[in-house]
């Protein structure tokens, strides 16, 4: 068992069920198409049915949840926007403007953003129906500085994952898609990434919201000096903890939680794939209710998919976060699901089977 006081990780069950799979693989073999000529779309519906547990997988109040916090390495130099954006582009979510806003609004996906430890105050308000909501749940206002020490304390990483999880309690529906915001997370997603997966820090590290070759480089010094200064945290927990932001260990609660409740679980980019893989060392059978939505443009983003053994759906070149490519790909889900419940099979069509 996993903790971090006060803090004890929730177990995971596997959901693996052969009958299941079986009944589902028929339905979609028997489909009027040639076999396995809907690619991708199948392995798709395959897994959606697997996380809900049935044969007619339908997916209820799709939830996107943002979560956003600030960090104390962000005034090393590691991105090429000041740490005011974090805030900003929160105000930006909430009043409708951002991508996420607008691919939400779009897709009918609720959203909701969290103030998990943003450094300015977000004054809280009313949302109209229909509105992006604001939930304040700030552990502090920033991360520590990871370069010289821990990020955060064990006590504060552990209120940021049960914020987390208490916040998917609060939400409806059976699909969470993950998104997140914070000027300098691409940073915690590689410092993750190097210590939980041994993985060189030049491989992991990229120009994040566009940093020009001088900055990456900074940027790695900074990345090589935080992983020094935090040389013992090895496990999970602890490597969240030291190395981590506020928005990336409430995303981890989120998702365990999303995992506990059988919820599909859409994965954005590199940094809400960076909670994914800390949920994943904690309980394995977190990866059984992901689906990947795309490979970012971000470097390391592919060595962290490897690390999940995860297949994403799209590759558009990507670098924003915030959701965005969660919600690009939630149609596809919806199509998944509808060519399950709708499409014919060769007999109630009454269409001749392909010969041997």
């Amino acid at each position: 068992m996993h903790s971090l006081a006060p803090f004890t990780v929730p177990a995971i069950a596997d959901i693996s069920d052969a009958p299941l799979t079986a009944r589902l693989q028929y339905l979609l073999d028997n489909k009027t198409k040639p076999l396995g000529s809907l690619g991708r779309l199948e392995s798709l519906a395959l897994r959606i049915g697997q996380v809900l547990g049935t044969e007619a997988p339908a997916l209820l109040q799709p939830q996107m949840l943002v979560c956003a916090g600030d960090h104390g390495l962000a005034a090393k130099g590691v991105s090429a926007f000041p740490s005011d954006v974090t805030w900003q582009m929160v105000e930006n979510f909430l009043a409708g403007g951002a991508a996420v806003s607008v691919l939400a609004r779009q897709h009918g996906l609720a959203l909701t953003v969290v103030d998990c430890g943003v450094a300015k105050p977000i004054a809280p308000r009313d949302a109209a129906p229909g509105a992006p909501q604001l939930l304040l749940r700030k552990v502090a206002p920033g991360t520590a500085d990871a370069s010289v020490g821990p990020a955060m304390t064990a006590e504060q990483c552990a209120q940021a994952i049960t914020n987390g999880i208490e916040v998917v309690r609060t939400l409806p529906g059976n699909a969470l898609l993950l998104g997140e915001m914070g000027i300098a997370n691409t940073s915690v997603a590689s410092l993750l990434l190097a210590r939980l997966a041994g993985l060189p820090l030049a491989d992991v590290t990229g120009a994040g919201t566009g940093l020009d070759a001088a900055g990456i480089e900074r940027k790695r010094a900074v990345l090589q000096q935080a992983l020094d200064a935090n040389a013992e945290a090895t496990t999970p927990l602890a490597a969240l903890a030291a190395l981590g932001g506020y928005e990336v260990a409430t995303l981890v609660g989120a998702v365990l939680q999303a995992a506990l409740e059988r919820r599909v679980i859409v994965v954005d980019g590199f940094i809400t794939s960076a909670a994914v893989l800390v949920a994943s060392r904690l309980q394995p059978a977190v990866l059984q209710r992901c689906v990947f939505a795309h490979r970012s443009g971000e470097r390391g983003h592919s060595l962290m998919l490897a690390q999940m053994q995860a297949e994403p759906l799209l590759d558009l070149g990507l670098r924003l976060g915030e959701g965005s490519g969660a919600a690009l790909a939630w149609p596809l889900l919806q199509s998944a699901c509808s060519v399950l419940a709708e499409m014919a099979s060769f007999e109630s069509a009454g269409v001749a089977t392909q010969t041997a």
